[in-house]
C-alpha cells in the first residue's frame, strides 16, 4: 500500500472517530425536573437532589421563596468538589451578602441560612458544589444530568437549623427569585431557560413534580397544561419579607398583583390600599408553599368570612375547628369535579393592560378537619402583617404554576381537575 492509501486510510478512521464520538455527546436539556413528595406528618413539600463527588442523595423542604439551597454542613458534608465561593466573585455580590469570612489566605462569602418553620437562621458560608437532576422532554423523566464545575451555589447550615423540618431532611431547596435561587442557578450551570413550573399534589402517596426550564407540562392522559396557563405579572417587592436578610436586600419571594377579591361573583368590601406594595416592603400578595393555608390580613379576614357566610346563608354551620372559623358537615354541601359544593372565589388580577382571574374551588378552599367536618381553608394574618396576603400551599395544590423569572410574569392553570388530571399524574416511568 503506498504512502497516499495509508494518508486518506487513516484520515477516513479518524473522521469515523469523530463522528462516532460526536454522536455519543450529549445533548442540551430542555429542561430538568424534580419529584415531590407531602410528608404526612408536617405537612411540608419535600424533594431530593444529588449533589457533592461522589454524587449523595440529599433530602431537601421545598420554599418558594427561600433566597437559596442550604444543606446541614455541621454532620459530614465530604465532596471533592466543593468550592468556597470567595468574597469579590459575581455570585457573592449577587446575593447581597455585606459579610465575609476570612482565614488561611482567603475570603469566603458568608450569608445566613433560614429555617421558616422555626423562625431561625445562623451564619453560614457559600460554597458551589456539582448536582445532579434528572432531564425531561416535559412528558417522561430522562437521563440525569450532571453539572460541571463549579456547580451550584448553596449555603453551608448547621444542624440545629434543621429542628422543625421533616424526618431525613438535611436543608431547604429555595426557589426565590434572585441570582442564586435555585432556579436562577440551575438555568446557569444547564444552560436552560430562566422559567420553572411547580405542581404540588394533594396526596401524600403521590408525587408533585418540579420543572425547570422550558415547557411542556405533559400530565396523564397526555394533556399539556403550559397550553391552559393564563398570565399575569411578577411583581418586586424592594425590601426582603424573609425573616433573615441582609439591610437593603429586596425581597426573593414571589408577588402577584392582586386587585380584589370576589366570592360567587360578587366583590369582597376590603381596603384595596392594603393590596399595594409600599416602598416600605408593606402590603401584596405573595404565594408561599411554607404556610399551609392562605393568610389575610385581619380586616380583610373578617369581610372575606363575612361574604363567604352570605353566600351559604342557606347551609347550617358546625363547630369550627382552629385555625379556621367558618365549619360546615360536608353532607351539606354536596360534591362536584373540583371539590365540595361551595362558592367559588376569585383572586381579581391585573395590570393596566389586562385582568384576569385565579378562581378557587371548592377543592382548595375547603379543608377536611374530620371525615364529616369541613373548614374554609383562610386564616386571619394578624392586624399588621408584612404582606397583606400570603396564598397557602393548600390553595395551590393540583393547580400548575409557572414562574418565567426572565419575562417577570407567572402563568397559573386554576384547578387541574377541571382537565380531568391532577398534579400526580406525570409520568415518572423514565424513556431512558
Amino acid at each position: 500500500m503506498d504512502v497516499s492509501s495509508i494518508c486518506v486510510l487513516v484520515f477516513v478512521s479518524l473522521l469515523l472517530l469523530f463522528s462516532s464520538s460526536t454522536a455519543k455527546t450529549p445533548s442540551r436539556p430542555r429542561a430538568l425536573l424534580l419529584q415531590v413528595t407531602k410528608d404526612a406528618t408536617t405537612k411540608q413539600y419535600v424533594t431530593f437532589i444529588r449533589q457533592r463527588t461522589p454524587l449523595v442523595p440529599v433530602k431537601l423542604t421545598v420554599d418558594l421563596g427561600q433566597r437559596f439551597l442550604w444543606v446541614d454542613c455541621g454532620k459530614g458534608y465530604v465532596s471533592s468538589s466543593n468550592k468556597p465561593v470567595p468574597c469579590d466573585s459575581t455570585p457573592c455580590k449577587r446575593s447581597f451578602s455585606v459579610a465575609c469570612t476570612v482565614g488561611n489566605n482567603h475570603s469566603t462569602c458568608s450569608h445566613d441560612p433560614y429555617n421558616p418553620f422555626i423562625h431561625t437562621s445562623t451564619g453560614g458560608e457559600l460554597a458551589q458544589d456539582v448536582v445532579s437532576l434528572q432531564s425531561t422532554d416535559g412528558s417522561n423523566p430522562g437521563r440525569f444530568i450532571r453539572s460541571a464545575r463549579p456547580g451550584v451555589v448553596f449555603g453551608c447550615g448547621a444542624t440545629f437549623l434543621l429542628e422543625g423540618l421533616a424526618k431525613g431532611v438535611k436543608g431547604i431547596a429555595g426557589l426565590g427569585n434572585g441570582f442564586i435561587g435555585l432556579p436562577s442557578q440551575l438555568a446557569t450551570a444547564f444552560h436552560l431557560d430562566r422559567k420553572f413550573a411547580i405542581c404540588l399534589s394533594s396526596s401524600t402517596t403521590s408525587k408533585g413534580v418540579i420543572f425547570f426550564g422550558n415547557s411542556p407540562y405533559v400530565f396523564l392522559p397526555g394533556i399539556d397544561v403550559s397550553k391552559r396557563l393564563v398570565y399575569t405579572p411578577l411583581l418586586k417587592n424592594p425590601v426582603s419579607t424573609s425573616g433573615s436578610y441582609f439591610i437593603g436586600e429586596p425581597s426573593m419571594e414571589y408577588f402577584i398583583g392582586v386587585k380584589s377579591i370576589k366570592i360567587n361573583g360578587n366583590v369582597v368590601p376590603i381596603n384595596t390600599t392594603l393590596l399595594t406594595i409600599t416602598k416600605d416592603g408593606i402590603g401584596g400578595t405573595k404565594i408561599s408553599t411554607v404556610d399551609p393555608y392562605t393568610k389575610l390580613e385581619t380586616s380583610i379576614y373578617n369581610a372575606f368570612i363575612r361574604a363567604f357566610v352570605k353566600s351559604l346563608a342557606k347551609v347550617p354551620r358546625v363547630k369550627p375547628v382552629a385555625p379556621f372559623r367558618v365549619c360546615y358537615n360536608s353532607t351539606s354541601l354536596g360534591s362536584t369535579r373540583v371539590g365540595p359544593g361551595v362558592p367559588p372565589i376569585e383572586l381579581v388580577l391585573g395590570n393596566k393592560n389586562a385582568t384576569s382571574s385565579w378562581t378557587i374551588w371548592g377543592v382548595n378552599s375547603m379543608v377536611a378537619v374530620t371525615n364529616e367536618v369541613l373548614c374554609l381553608g383562610f386564616v386571619d394574618g394578624g392586624s399588621e402583617p408584612t404582606t397583606s396576603i400570603v396564598i397557602g400551599a393548600h390553595q395551590i395544590e393540583d393547580n400548575l404554576l409557572q414562574f418565567d423569572i426572565a419575562n417577570k410574569r407567572m402563568g397559573f392553570s386554576s384547578s387541574l381537575l377541571f382537565s380531568r388530571t391532577t398534579c400526580a399524574n406525570f409520568n415518572f416511568t423514565s424513556k431512558a
